[in-house]
């Protein structure tokens, strides 16, 4: 037996309790009653603890007004086969009528409830906010879920799990990185699956995962951004040990990972909704239009206890994340609605230096979910971030995907971001898709019915831009092989059978779209010229949708020196020219297409002729060293 004590800072609350049993327990014993020490607000119950697990609530009378309001719908998917389109379409729109109703009915007791003042002596029951493990007992609600608790040799510990591969081999610095963003649950199902599929991550070439959140939300399916507990992990993709294990899978074979964070809001069940409301959120939201929960208040400050409660609550779980499960990155989602720099640069700089002070990895890179991205925003340019989702630029790949360049400036302003005015490489990560949006497959298929090789070939296109841009760059899982499932928070695993050998070879594009994502992959992580901020338009042709541009590493930055040169040559039109001379290539001599086993050109007067210009495509060509001779460079 050793002593634990249980706290739970609620310091204007009037009451409080905890509920404890041992995990194989069926009930709840009496509560036991919680002191308040008004010196630093915090409620504790102390107790001798035998090794073994525990389940424990807590209950206090509550501070706050409201009436949790009714989870949002999700859209039913399935169709009643024995019904047409538009009736199934009719009950759709009933059963969202209903819900919307039920939710009136609950603002307009909570309105009331708020104008009278009537919450004393109202108990609430609730799992402790920093509670690393939540059992919600195959049920939905909040309020019967249990914190567990483990117990061993007189101390709390999360689990027994032992890093293995910290210092295996050196992670890659923030400006090489190539991420891949998943979900846990729909790139299979659990972190142990994902462990499983770690040869496919390496042979990808990816330098970091980019994990959708895996925080504990409300049910099962879902993606996770109006997250619940901000300490435990989903228990639907694994344990904690299952967890350390994946992401000990990827330092071991250098891969970083980043989290998706969601610090902006949370869900409507989420403990501190219960316990004081008004303390931790903001009363009303700041834009209900772009509204998804419980907004936290990172203004409110405490004179009495001299402290931001929000925000040390938020900066308390990612100090946590960062210490226990080794984490390299964060994702800030719904940065903009964040509103707050000054929260924003405190946590950024926190993280930063404590995972200097463990001991272990590379730099830590924060990236901020901004609509629409801005260069203020950026560390460069005195904002909290290291960088920001480049959403601009996916909106002009795509436009000129779909329809060809509708402004070549624009476009030009997102290949290279030093127009739009961010100063480093690190300041954007490009993407051509991310889970907010559609596969560009998914949208080429239904906005221009267009399929197959064509389709493909588009695809292919823009994930060349991507590689020779300004910026890093970002791919979300499936488009690599050519995944056409649409978005949806519900159900939509990749189907690995698209990668798979077929004796009929029937997927024979999917498996050459993948090798081409390889090759792009090998490029960017081969040849340095694409990790500098280095890129001149050297070639525009307007009425032909022709377009070059240079990148190159030397050592004065000369575009005329001798070291790493890349040309980049797009044909944004629906042309194939048989022969297209590009001028004012930087060097003469001997240039070798890289997606074209190493075909070699020769350079004379500063031109290339380029052949069989396909339509839609990018051709990309590098000085002097043939794509085998860049491998082998890299590997000795």
């Amino acid at each position: 037996m050793a002593p634990y004590t249980f706290e739970l800072f609620a310091p204007y609350n009037k009451q409080a309790g905890l509920r404890l049993k041992n995990a194989n327990a069926r009930m709840f014993g009496l509560d036991i009653p919680m002191e308040l020490n008004e010196q630093d607000g915090y409620w504790r119950a102390t107790l001798d603890l035998a090794d073994g697990i525990y389940h424990y609530q807590y209950k206090i009378v509550t501070k706050s007004w409201f009436e949790p309001e009714p989870e949002p719908a999700l859209p039913d998917y399935t169709n009643d086969e024995t019904k047409t389109f538009e009736e199934n379409q009719e009950n759709r729109k009933n059963y969202y009528n209903e819900h919307e109703k039920l939710v009136q009915e609950v603002k307009e007791r909570n309105k009331k409830r708020e104008e009278e003042i009537t919450f004393t002596e109202v108990w609430y029951t609730f799992v402790d906010p920093y509670a690393t493990e939540v059992d919600e007992r195959g049920s939905d609600d909040a309020f019967r879920s249990v914190g567990i608790l483990i117990f061993k040799n007189g101390k709390r510990i999360v689990d027994e799990y032992e890093w293995k591969y910290d210092n295996h081999i050196p992670l890659v610095s923030n400006d090489k990185l190539i991420i891949y963003e998943i979900h846990i649950g729909d790139f299979q199902d659990r972190f142990t699956d994902v462990t499983s599929k770690i040869d496919y991550f390496v042979e990808l070439g990816i330098t970091a995962v980019e994990i959708m959140p895996i925080k504990e939300y409300p049910g099962e399916i879902g993606w996770g951004y109006t997250p619940r507990y901000h300490f435990a992990i989903q228990s639907t993709y694994g344990t904690t040990a299952e967890l350390k294990e994946m992401i000990d899978a990827f330092h071991k074979h250098g891969i970083r990972v980043i989290m998706d964070g969601v610090y902006n809001h949370c869900d409507v069940s989420a403990p501190y909704t219960a316990i004081d409301h008004d303390y931790w959120f903001l009363h009303d939201p700041k834009d209900r239009v772009y509204c998804w929960g419980p907004e936290w208040n990172y203004q409110k400050y405490d004179e009495k206890y001299k402290l931001w409660p929000a925000r040390k609550y938020v900066g308390d779980s990612i100090k946590y994340f960062i210490n226990e499960f080794h984490i390299d990155g964060i994702r800030f989602d719904a940065a903009t609605q964040i509103a707050n720099d000054e929260f924003l640069r405190v946590v950024v700089e926190q993280s930063k230096q404590q995972v200097q002070d463990r001991g272990f990895g590379p730099e830590f890179y924060c990236v901020g979910e901004y609509l629409p991205d801005k260069p203020e925003y950026v560390i460069s340019n005195g904002g909290p971030m290291d960088g920001v989702w480049h959403e601009s630029f996916y909106w002009r790949i795509r436009d000129s995907v779909f329809t060809g360049t509708s402004s070549w400036e624009d476009l030009k302003d997102v290949i290279d971001a030093r127009r739009q005015g961010y100063k480093n490489i690190t300041d954007v990560v490009n993407y051509q898709s991310n889970h907010d949006h559609d596969r560009l497959l998914v949208d080429i298929g239904k906005e221009l019915q267009i399929f197959d090789v064509d389709a493909f070939r588009r695809v292919r296109m823009a994930f060349t831009l991507q590689a020779t841009s300004y910026g890093l760059m970002m791919i979300w899982m499936g488009a690599e092989f050519g995944e056409y499932k649409e978005k949806t928070p519900g159900i939509a695993k990749l189907d690995w059978s698209l990668i798979e050998d077929r004796e009929d070879n029937s997927n024979a594009i999917n498996k050459e779209q993948l090798q081409y994502y390889k090759d792009v992959i090998q490029l960017r992580k081969l040849n340095s010229a694409l990790s500098t901020p280095n890129l001149e338009f050297i070639f525009e042709e307007e009425n032909d949708q022709i377009m070059a541009w240079h990148r190159w590493n030397s050592p004065r930055y000369d575009p005329h020196e001798q070291g790493d040169h890349v040309v980049a040559v797009c044909n944004w039109s629906s042309t194939t020219y048989e022969k297209y001379e590009i001028l004012n290539i930087p060097r003469n001599g001997k240039w070798y297409e890289w997606l074209n086993n190493d075909k070699e050109y020769i350079v004379a007067n500063n031109k290339l002729t380029v052949d069989d210009f396909i339509d839609h495509t990018v051709r990309v060509f590098i000085y002097e060293v043939k794509r085998s001779e860049e491998e082998e460079r890299v590997s000795s």
